[in-house]
């Protein structure tokens, strides 16, 4: 039970609000997840995309403890255990997954639906129609780099198969569990005239940098990229630019490069979990998250946030921010459809295990 659910029947009122005008309005919402206190939150490190900012912002706002289990978890790790605690004090209120585990979450009946003041900004190929799951920011498959370990960085898929990277290239993750391993396969899949349709080419790909030995089972992570295990690293721009940052005063120069061949753009997605503990926080979360000022944040971390767009017309983007976004190849980004991302993943989940063992 958490505090709400004893202070006249608050927390059961949180739980079923699909809006803060359902709840009763904002300064309704935050006075409801104040008296809450907390906020389970799972697989959110504090280098990723600016959280640790986020949270620490969050924190003081409201006076809300966030408290992240497991922060290198998985998107499908967060999915296990929402489906998992149901009932539970300890299931997390909030998950922050790749688009295509946000679809299999809903499709499992795993979230709660509720409207964000902002929500009818989000494009309509970005949400769910039933609001179960929005997407919050998303970025480019890149290639990240240690210039000081590598001879001469890779700037495409087709160049990781060279000799010379033997050993060194990594993912961030299992890309049947982790979203930006999920893209970086994707994205090789375009590369290799796979499309939306086809990832196999993908999986090819990668069973081709197995058998050259140059693919490294090392899941990349800064501490990774600092002692030297995995100089090269496919994952999402945002992530490569703010490791690049990070990295640089501890002496690592790593470059990041998005490949013009195999361009692959998606988003992370926001949902409340159904049986969320703390049912105002959780919402209150995601109103802080979707306004001017987390969007901000997110750009901050290098990401590029979902309301971009609408900020931009409404004038509150942070233009300093956008000005140091990772290079964008041209043209418009395209995404795949929900089913095309279901079966795409579907794939991946059955051919992966060939690819590791071949």
């Amino acid at each position: 039970m958490t505090s709400a659910d004893g202070e006249g029947g608050s927390g059961s009122k949180a739980a079923t609000a699909t809006s803060a005008k359902d709840f009763g309005g904002m300064d309704a919402l935050v006075a409801a997840a104040k008296k809450e206190g907390k906020l389970n939150a799972i697989a959110l490190p504090r280098d990723w995309a600016n959280y640790g900012q986020i949270i620490d912002t969050f924190e003081k706002k409201y006076g809300i403890k966030v408290e992240v289990e497991n922060p290198d978890a998985s998107s499908q790790d967060e999915i296990n255990a929402a489906a998992s605690r149901k009932g539970q004090g300890r299931s997390p209120d909030v998950i922050d997954v790749g688009r295509a585990f946000a679809i299999s979450a809903a499709g499992q009946n795993l979230l709660a639906p509720y409207r964000v003041s902002a929500f009818d900004q989000i494009p309509k190929a970005q949400k769910d129609a039933q609001a179960r799951w929005y997407n919050d920011f998303g970025g480019y498959a890149s290639i990240g780099c240690d210039a000081a370990r590598v001879k001469k960085c890779p700037k495409t898929f087709a160049d990781l198969l060279d000799p010379q990277y033997k050993g060194k290239v990594a993912l961030t993750g299992n890309p049947t569990k982790s979203g930006s391993a999920f893209g970086a396969v994707y994205a090789a899949a375009l590369a290799g005239h796979g499309s939306f349709d086809d990832i196999g080419p993908g999986l090819d790909f990668f069973t081709r940098l197995k058998k050259a030995g140059n693919f490294n089972p090392v899941e990349s992570t800064p501490a990774t990229i600092q002692k030297g295990e995995t100089p090269i690293s496919i994952t999402w721009d945002y992530l490569n630019a703010g490791y690049a940052d990070d990295l640089r005063a501890k002496g690592v120069d790593w470059k990041v490069s998005v490949p013009t061949a195999g361009v692959y753009a998606e988003y992370y997605s926001q949902a409340i979990v159904k049986w969320a503990p703390h049912p105002a926080a959780a919402r209150l979360w995601q109103e802080f998250l979707y306004s001017p000022e987390g969007q901000n944040l997110w750009l901050k971390g290098h990401a590029r946030p979902v309301l971009m767009p609408a900020m931009q017309k409404a004038g509150t983007l942070d233009t300093t921010a956008a000005a140091k976004l990772p290079q964008a190849p041209g043209g418009t980004a395209a995404f795949p459809t929900e089913d095309q991302l279901s079966k795409a993943k579907q794939a991946v989940m059955q051919g992966w295990g060939r690819v590791v063992s071949g």
